[in-house]
């Protein structure tokens, strides 16, 4: 596996992002010694580990930026037939046993004010070597996304920090939603419930929802 270093400024990543647009997974693979699976269906985050390591970002599973430098997240978003996104992003893991934190603060804040994202091709009928990276672009959301983001994060956490954990479902929520997050059932974290008992739950992580990801596709491509 060729392991590539951080980018030292933005510049330098929009030209390693403009370099990878269109390109076939098999080669981006190929180019970085990188086996590709038969199935996604065990390995799921493979593509987006593919990228990062196209582009060099190296913060790994921590709750930062993947270009810690840059304050640049990455968010691989695969797309559908239709070219609409297929399935909700994960953002962060969702703390279950947290003390109040600021909004700016907070993970979801940190990984959400400046996202490069990547379109990939999705659809199931593409054998995944034949899959092709789309038109990488960086974001940022505006005052109104933002201020709906912290709405749903404070009323989540609020949710989460009341014991109110059990009664928690991914309708809650405008943009941002709380999912189960884990390789299977069989892995589970203990939780205040609001009676104060502790109980035993999937561990959780904060999404964005589709309507958030589709919208913001459709301004930066006028869709």
């Amino acid at each position: 596996m060729t392991t590539i270093s951080e980018p030292s400024c933005i510049a330098e990543l929009i030209s390693r992002f403009n370099a990878i647009a269109g390109k076939q997974i098999s080669t981006l693979a190929e180019q970085l010694n990188l086996a590709i699976p038969n199935s996604l269906h065990y390995t799921k985050g493979w593509v987006g580990q593919l990228i990062e390591l196209a582009l060099g970002a190296n913060a790994g599973n921590k709750s930062i930026p993947d270009f810690p430098s840059l304050g640049i997240e990455l968010k691989t978003i695969p797309l559908n037939a239709a070219l609409q996104p297929s399935e909700s992003t994960y953002v962060c893991t969702a703390p279950l046993n947290s003390t109040i934190i600021d909004w700016q603060q907070s993970p979801v804040y940190q990984k959400l004010k400046h996202v490069l994202w990547v379109p990939i091709e999705g659809f199931a009928s593409k054998p995944l070597k034949e899959r092709r990276v789309g038109t990488p672009f960086l974001w940022q959301p505006s005052i109104e996304q933002l201020a709906i983001l912290k709405q749903d994060w404070e009323e989540l956490m609020e949710l989460l920090q009341l014991g109110g954990i059990e009664s928690l479902t991914a309708r809650h929520g405008t943009y941002l939603q709380i999912r189960p997050k884990a390789a299977n059932s069989k892995v589970l974290s203990s939780v205040l419930n609001d009676a104060g008992t502790l109980v035993q739950t999937v561990p959780k992580g904060f999404y964005l929802r589709t309507i958030f990801t589709k919208a913001i596709l459709q301004e930066q491509f006028r869709l």
